[in-house]
């Protein structure tokens, strides 16, 4: 087997070993500290039975990634350089700092409203804009928008791609937000996306990406032992905008930032939903398209588990992934 590929298989095996360890650990020491998710009363009424769950367990693929990823970087420093992998991470991390105050907020207020949507959006927008900034001047990133399927790029001016790439990292981490809504969905969706990652990567050959989204894998795995419906844990905004600052770090990251159109089409469906509902209950004054939104508890209240949900949203990113694997075939075989 090439030693790439075992590099990354053994990347995604040790962030999973971390990850169930961190889950054991931390687990226990959240329900010691009382941090208990606060349900909202507008939501589904059986959800309050998890009234209390403990939330911030997205530190469990946190900590898990972080030590992949150093551990990879500390045996591989003669082969390898493990900038990108590091330079996404730090993304994605301070994204999930951003949920970390949000969800600490809200355990203070024993509600489930902690930051302000106004500085959420201020604050995610600061980072979008930052990142893309550092990517441009390392080198990382070019202008050039690249169209899967079409095999051709859009050659954009700086000001308009960077504005374009802060709106796209915006969306897409309040996307992944929205998604985190019933156990193990933003998790499942996430898994077949950041698998995806690694072997676009790896056949690219940018190591440091490949290794960081086995990580990604790995360690959403491991923390799908305690997520997956009935949840020990949830994730909380800790977990979810760190995963969305992952799923778009990546992209562009690769420098394909476009692929989000497939690979995240659960993501999109499930704000889209949030969207046109809002919209269309304005305009008619209190009429509804879904029963609720976003999408997933639509479809709890016609009356899918949640096991099911998760099962029909993740086969459908899988296909997502099939989707832009082939939409980026040509790029893949430079």
């Amino acid at each position: 087997m090439d030693s790439k590929l075992i590099a990354l298989c053994m990347a995604a095996i040790l962030s999973f070993a971390v990850a169930v360890l961190t889950g054991k650990l931390l687990i226990p020491f959240l329900q010691k500290m009382k941090a208990g998710q606060s349900i909202k009363t507008d939501g589904p009424t059986w959800h309050m039975s998890k009234q209390g769950t403990p939330t911030m367990g997205g530190l469990i693929f946190i900590v898990s990634i972080l030590a992949t990823i150093v551990t990879c970087a500390a045996i591989c420093r003669e082969t390898g350089n493990f900038q990108d992998g590091f330079v996404v991470f730090g993304f994605a991390l301070v994204f999930g700092l951003i949920g970390m105050v949000d969800d600490v907020a809200k355990l203070k207020k024993k509600e489930n409203t902690g930051l302000t949507a106004g500085w959420k959006f201020l604050l995610q927008l600061s980072v979008s804009i930052a990142f893309t900034v550092l990517l441009r001047y390392t080198g990382q990133l070019s202008p050039n928008l690249y169209i899967p399927f079409l095999n051709v790029e859009l050659i954009l001016n700086w000001p308009v791609y960077m504005a374009f790439s802060a709106l796209v990292m915006v969306g897409t981490v309040n996307a992944v937000n929205i998604t985190d809504g019933v156990d193990g969905l933003a998790a499942g969706v996430t898994a077949p996306v950041a698998l995806f990652y690694a072997a676009a990567a790896y056949v690219i050959g940018q190591m440091s990406v490949g290794v960081f989204s086995a990580a990604l894998f790995g360690g959403l795995v491991g923390f799908l032992m305690f997520n997956a419906n009935p949840a020990k844990v949830f994730m909380g905004d800790t977990g979810s905008l760190f995963l969305g600052g992952a799923v778009c770090g990546l992209a562009f990251a690769l420098n394909v930032p476009l692929i989000l159109l497939f690979v995240g089409i659960i993501y999109i469906l499930e704000t889209l939903s949030d969207i046109l509902q809002v919209i269309y209950f304005k305009v008619t004054h209190g009429r509804r398209i879904f029963r609720m939104a976003p999408l997933h508890h639509h479809l709890e209240m016609g009356g899918w588990n949640e096991r099911k949900i998760c099962a029909v949203f993740t086969a459908i990113t899988v296909i997502g992934c099939v989707a832009a694997w082939l939409g980026i075939a040509n790029r893949l075989s430079v």
